[in-house]
């Protein structure tokens, strides 16, 4: 008997949970897999829209797989088509093309919406306000944007910074309204936030912190910006990057419960029956992640569940880490990063280092707790990225020489780094979620090389800040092929077996 499971949203979660499925059975006449996704195109990957807004790649670069991919494993992607209504009595999804399809199980994946600020004067319809969201506004945007065209960015977080960053490669005067007192403050303190600040200047960008746009004028030279201390920005193009918000429309008119999110247990189940969600609309413990790879985690759950791979799957969260996807900015953060270099509370036993160099863009701080990284902000410091976040990904111990660690130097960084010395579940790439097993049995499996890795396992294709990790355990593969226990045990330190060509 077939169970038809059906996906609300073609967006990155979404499409990754259409993977898991089929990887786990393959039999389409025993899963039929349908992904209902209102976009007009197949899934992409939206943590490189800045790329293609700075023209250095196109939106067929950043598709998650190629275009026959889907119907080559069975999976029918219905693109362009929304779903509007939820009846889970009858367990039917009506859709806006007329259609109604029945489900056995229906995940929704139906992501995030941009928040628009109210402004006066600003309409819906205006085609030189946009949201920087999907390939399309990329579009919109690079129709307008150019040399000579004076961009207003609103908001300095994440995806404003990465929009910022974009316009400025394509010559654009770029100016980004922000109304706390440092940009990304919800991944940056206030020191490692002053040195970004001061990086975004030195590479054009004008930052105007506290202060928020009020109203869109016609002046006498243009298009103006109000803000709300009187001053105005001329503004030909505004780009809205001013947070999202869950999608819940179709869940609440379901009467499923929602709070900020769909709310959802360790399962990723909804509080109605057969109804799951993932992703950025999920609200798992309280908390919404706005991460791919929480939604990519969570996709594993819920075909483990359906499929019945490993009916007791939960999801128990994802510790944070948020790469900034911009030009020549190089910037890391992970866990909370809250805790001062000297706290006023005798009880807190948490160690705090930081080295900073503004002159030159770079910051690092380190807090740790129990001998393990619990928070991390590296800003301008490439080299210590990757064995930074892997020693917190995998809640391993840091070296005694803290320092030694955070500037790279020494032989404690390499060691706490070595691939040799990692565990088969250690998180390689961020992007994909490959961990460090994925890459061994692709290695095993004939993929040689970091091209043929990053094709078996999509390691690298992200945003790029593994490559050297990868490379890394690529060498050490070529040098000790690990023992057969490396790739089912995600615990223990895997260990080099004999080499290449020994007895």
């Amino acid at each position: 008997m077939s169970t038809r499971v059906v996906i609300v949203g073609n967006g990155m979660a979404g499409a990754r949970l259409a993977e898991e499925l089929r990887r786990r059975e393959r039999d389409s006449e025993r899963v039929e897999i349908v992904v209902l996704g209102a976009e007009p195109r197949a899934a992409y990957n939206r943590i490189l829209l800045s790329n293609v807004l700075a023209g250095s790649i196109t939106a067929r670069d950043i598709r998650l797989r190629p275009d026959d991919w889907w119907a080559r494993n069975d999976v029918d992607v219905r693109v362009g088509v929304r779903a509007t209504e939820i009846d889970v009595d009858a367990r039917i999804v009506r859709c806006d093309d007329g259609t109604a399809l029945g489900y056995d199980e229906i995940v929704l994946a139906t992501g995030s919406t941009p928040f628009v600020p109210p402004i006066d004067g600003m309409a819906a319809d205006d085609e030189r306000v946009v949201t920087f969201r999907t390939v399309e506004d990329c579009d919109r945007i690079a129709d307008t944007a150019g040399p000579g065209c004076r961009a207003v960015v609103l908001g300095g977080g994440l995806l404003g910074l990465e929009a910022a960053r974009g316009l400025l490669l394509r010559g654009a005067d770029v100016t980004v309204v922000h109304p706390n007192d440092v940009p990304m403050e919800r991944q940056m303190d206030e020191g490692g936030g002053r040195v970004l600040s001061g990086v975004l200047s030195g590479l054009g960008v004008r930052l105007l912190l506290q202060r928020r746009a009020v109203s869109l004028r016609q002046g006498d030279t243009g298009r103006e910006l109000v803000l709300d201390d009187g001053s105005t920005l001329p503004a030909d193009l505004v780009v809205l990057t001013a947070g999202v918000r869950p999608e819940t429309d179709l869940a609440r008119g379901a009467g499923v419960v929602v709070d900020h999110g769909i709310v959802v247990d360790d399962a990723l189940r909804t509080s109605a029956p057969n109804v799951w969600a993932i992703g950025e609309c999920a609200q798992h413990r309280g908390e919404v992640y706005g991460l791919v790879q929480p939604g990519w985690d969570q996709a594993a759950v819920v075909a483990d569940r359906i499929i019945g791979a490993d009916p007791d799957a939960e999801y128990v969260g994802t510790p944070p880490v948020t790469r900034l996807k911009a030009h020549d900015i190089d910037l890391a953060s992970m866990g909370d990063v809250t805790a001062d270099l000297y706290s006023a509370d005798p009880q807190d036993d948490r160690e705090v280092l930081v080295v900073a160099d503004p002159a030159r863009g770079r910051y690092a701080k380190l807090v740790v707790s129990g001998e393990r990284i619990v928070g991390a902000v590296l800003l301008g410091t490439p080299d210590v990225v990757g064995t930074i976040t892997q020693l917190f990904d995998a809640e391993l111990p840091v070296p005694q020489d803290r320092m030694a660690l955070l500037t790279g130097r020494g032989s404690a960084s390499a060691e706490s780094a070595s691939p040799a010395g990692m565990p088969g579940s250690a998180v390689i790439c961020r992007c994909n979620s490959v961990t460090k097993a994925n890459l061994t049995t692709a290695w095993r499996a004939g993929a040689r090389s970091v091209p043929a890795l990053a094709t078996a396992t999509r390691a690298t294709t992200g945003c790029g800040g593994c490559s050297s990790a990868v490379e890394g355990i690529c060498e050490w593969l070529r040098t000790a092929d690990p023992s057969s226990e490396a790739d089912a045990d995600n615990t223990d330190n895997t260990r080099p077996a004999q080499k290449e060509g020994a007895a």
